[in-house]
């Protein structure tokens, strides 16, 4: 459906000058309401008697028929519908998007003044402003600016966009230039802040030849009626208060099924509480996980969308059309499920690269430190192991870091052994222990990152204890066989944490799908989730499927021997330890647990199950007769 663009405003605020001009520019044909008044209308302004609203109702019915008439091409209407019940009639049945041009009552009398032939004397101004009520609903233009600035802002502002995005950062800038790059018109929205952030907006539709037809605003009411509705809202936030503050600024100015979508880091709690929240003001939510950092943003990012469907589907074309193609043309967006489900497939991904950056430090470490190879040896192991089975983003990059020099040398040399996070990693852990999930890999690989930052600590230590630095025999056949292990036990671990989450929160999170989008745009993205895709579509997890099961078998001597390598060494292995230790617990058939319940029991009288006994019922037994 085309523009219907109505100018209101007093006699004499300038809709004629500006109608004509905008239709110029817009090729929307112009026309002005006094035409339409009846002769009786025209004589009765002339001479100086308001109309009554049994003169204007005729008129005003006519205008509603014109705009009807005219819905497929568009067109620019001049009227002051000074009322609100004017612009109701106007409006009745359909869509009008209204500009209110507003001047002083003295600015505006001193127009009318010179005005020459007008049947609209200026002596009836002052009825006007008092009849005036003021719409609360319109695009707001100051007519005290010159008449192509005013045409510029209201064309900005009418012409509708298909999406907005809130947040100019590095990440939000990224996926804006994607979106524009596949043809939808984009309206850009950064907060103001003297003389840090100003212009922000403009300033990155100037840098970018893919945003030249976006939309820059400051103003955020401007910046929603800039958008067609169902309006489509991205936030690309910090996670916490912002995305809270901001969602409140914007409610208000939303219409009903309106659809808010938070691309942040979200906590998956956090979106399930601001789903919860709008869906009681008649707004839709999707919280929307977001992976492949700048350039995945940029190019095609992973993304998983969670929340309602219908929200889901009011912006499917566009996440589809950004998101990373697989091998298949398939793109890497897919409806996750209900609630939070988005931000926990996301925090789960997160938890899942924390271990796999971990092992391979971990594998880099056996080689530079332990078997004494330097970072040339290592990147071609790496990247002979990255063209097979293993290949893997994370693998790719390391391959890269290793290899780079500059004038300086290595630049790997000149970083400081302090692993910084985020919170996601906490964030599943946490989640983890609600569900009652063994994520071990996942918490090896955060403890590992905060044990790094203790760098004085462990300098001081370091001289308290003497080191070993014996040199380690291990096969390079071994470390690989090693590292597929450790990698199915780690997948194995965060994709058994989103498959119980979902059935606790009732998500119905399909793991194929998850798989899926995984496979490419993301930075965990690897062979192995290629491989593990079919798996899941079956309802199995990696442990039980037949291949896999070979696989972990013939790989686990490999562990064996390394792992009895590096227990008499310095070189620590946190998370092929934890995925060796959670392999063998796992396939315990008699574990050492009773232990721990009879203790339990003993000192708490908790209770415990009898082997015995399949109904679960617990018995205490007095120990201290």
């Amino acid at each position: 459906m085309a523009l219907l663009i109505v100018l209101m405003g007093v006699s004499g605020c300038g809709k004629t000058s500006v109608g004509h001009a905008l239709s110029k520019v817009t090729s929307l044909p112009f026309f002005d309401a006094d035409d339409f008044h009846s002769e009786a209308n025209k004589k009765k302004m002339q001479a100086g008697i308001p109309l009554e609203d049994k003169d204007r109702i005729p008129w005003l019915e006519a205008l509603n028929k014109l705009c009807k008439s005219n819905q497929e091409r568009g067109i620019i209407l001049a009227c002051s519908a000074l009322k609100r019940s004017y612009r109701d009639l106007i409006s009745k049945d359909i869509q009008i998007e209204w500009v209110y041009l507003k001047g002083s009552f003295e600015l505006i009398h001193s127009r009318m003044s010179q005005r020459i032939d007008h049947f609209m004397p200026s002596s009836l101004l002052e009825s006007q402003f008092k009849t005036l009520e003021e719409p609360e609903d319109a695009l707001v233009v100051s007519i005290d600016q010159p008449l192509e600035s005013i045409v510029l802002n209201i064309q900005k502002t009418t012409m509708k966009s298909a999406i907005g995005l809130i947040g100019l950062g590095v990440m939000g800038t990224s996926l804006a230039r994607n979106i524009a790059r596949n043809n939808y018109s984009i309206s850009l929205y950064n907060r103001y802040v003297k003389g840090s952030e100003e212009g922000i907006a403009d300033k990155k539709i100037e840098q970018f030849e893919e945003l030249s037809s976006a939309k820059g605003f400051e103003n955020l009411k401007e910046f929603v009626i800039s958008i067609e509705r169902p309006r489509k809202l991205i936030l690309m936030l910090t996670a916490g208060d912002a995305v809270d503050q901001v969602i409140d600024e914007l409610a208000p100015l939303l219409d009903e099924g309106d659809l808010i979508i938070d691309a942040g880091n979200s906590h998956y709690n956090d979106s399930q509480r601001r789903y919860d929240s709008l869906a009681k003001q008649h707004l839709n939510f999707l919280g929307l996980g977001v992976s492949g950092g700048e350039l995945g943003a940029l190019e095609g990012p992973s993304l998983m969308p969670g929340g309602s469907k219908v929200a889901y589907e009011l912006v499917e074309d566009i996440l589809k059309a950004i998101a990373a193609k697989t091998t298949e043309n398939k793109p890497t967006s897919a409806y996750v499920g209900d609630g939070g489900s988005g931000h926990f497939v996301k925090m789960v991904h997160n938890g899942i690269e924390y271990a796999e950056m971990q092992l391979i430090a971990e594998l880099f470490e056996m080689m530079h430190r332990g078997m004494r190879m330097d970072y040339t040896r290592i990147a071609t192991v790496f990247e002979d192991w990255n063209k097979g089975e293993l290949g893997s983003y994370l693998l790719g990059i390391s391959v890269d870091i290793l290899r780079t020099k500059d004038e300086n040398g290595y630049v790997i040399d000149r970083i400081l052994d302090k692993a910084s996070h985020k919170g996601t990693g906490a964030w599943s852990l946490i989640a983890a222990a609600e569900l009652g999930q063994a994520s071990s890999l996942i918490a090896s690989a955060l403890f590992s990152r905060y044990t790094s930052s203790k760098k004085r600590y462990r300098t001081k230590l370091s001289e308290l204890y003497p080191a070993k630095n014996n040199k380690l025999e291990l096969s390079i056949e071994d470390l690989k066989a090693s590292y597929s292990f450790a990698r199915i036990i780690n997948h194995h671990q965060g994709l058994s944490l989103i498959h119980v989450a979902s059935k606790k929160n009732s998500w119905d999170i399909d793991l194929g799908v998850v798989c899926g989008l995984w496979t490419e745009g993301c930075i965990i993205k690897s062979k192995l989730l290629h491989r593990l895709k079919p798996v899941l579509d079956q309802n199995l997890l990696p442990l039980s499927y037949e291949s896999i099961v070979k696989q972990i078998n013939k790989n686990r001597s490999s562990v064996e021997e390394v792992l009895s390598v590096l227990v008499k060494s310095d070189i620590p292995s946190p998370s092929l330890t934890a995925a060796f230790e959670f392999f063998k617990q796992l396939i315990q058939k008699e574990s050492s647990a009773h232990i721990i319940q009879a203790q339990r029991d003993f000192f708490g009288a908790h209770g415990f199950e009898l082997r015995s006994d399949s109904s679960s019922d617990l018995h205490h037994y007095k120990w201290n007769k």
